[in-house]
């Protein structure tokens, strides 16, 4: 069973930048791909970002694009994900998820593992 250990959360003012790092138990070897969610109360998951093993394919959410930059290390098996210019809008709990074939489509039943999460909080 993989496990993914999220780290780098914390309370930023608007314009500020956050790293999230995901560290997984061992080498993600289903499909490979590696993905950040996000979900704030009452709102649905939402795929953040998402990079297959290798890192030749890379997709962000429209609504992070520009500002957020999803990269891996196979060696040290951890993804991050830096945030730049954040927004109020950016304030969720963060999680990161691995495995599955499909992971291009970012849509969340395709991923096997997923880690607890760390909150991101943006004030105004």
């Amino acid at each position: 069973q993989v496990q993914l250990v999220e780290s780098g959360g914390g309370s930023v003012q608007t314009g500020g930048s956050l790293r999230l790092s995901c560290a997984a138990s061992e080498a993600i070897a289903s499909g490979g791909f590696m993905a950040w969610f996000r979900q704030s109360p009452g709102k649905e998951r939402e795929g953040v970002a998402v990079i297959s093993v290798g890192g030749t394919y890379i997709r962000y959410a429209d609504s992070v694009k520009g500002r957020f930059t999803i990269s891996r290390d196979n060696a040290t098996n951890t993804a991050d994900l830096q945030m730049n210019n954040l927004k109020p809008e950016d304030t969720a709990m963060y999680s990161c998820a691995a495995g599955g074939y499909l992971g291009w489509t970012l849509l969340p039943r395709y991923f096997n593992y997923w880690g607890q999460g760390t909150q991101v909080t943006v004030s105004s």
